[in-house]
């Protein structure tokens, strides 16, 4: 199981304290540190759409020039655009096998981690 996002942001934070404390084991991948690839993004747009991890409600979004904003009005400028600003991912990204899950919701994490 792999977890994306950054070391910094308070709902990746959560996500990893929650899995800690129940014992659920984990690789760690800090956007901020070393970035997410174009090949991550396009798997994650394969099997949600990126509508779903594209964060519109961050303050990295709000920060960017409307021209910038743009380019995600499709899904090639979008995956080009969070290639370079990891920063409007929705966060946290818990891949586990089939399970592709952006942000935190614990009942949806107790669903999966403890009931099956």
């Amino acid at each position: 199981m792999k977890i994306y996002g950054q070391s910094t942001c308070k709902t990746t934070r959560k996500v990893r304290a929650w899995l800690k404390d129940h014992n659920i084991d984990y690789d760690f991948h800090d956007f901020r540190k070393v970035g997410v690839s174009a090949e991550k993004l396009q798997e994650w747009d394969n099997k949600v759409g990126y509508q779903v991890f594209l964060n519109k409600k961050s303050t990295a979004w709000r920060q960017l020039d409307p021209q910038i904003k743009e380019a995600a009005k499709s899904s090639a400028g979008t995956l080009a655009l969070l290639e370079q600003n990891s920063g409007i991912i929705k966060r946290a990204v818990v891949e586990d096998d089939d399970f592709l899950f952006f942000g935190f919701d614990e009942k949806i994490y107790k669903n999966h981690f403890l009931n099956n």
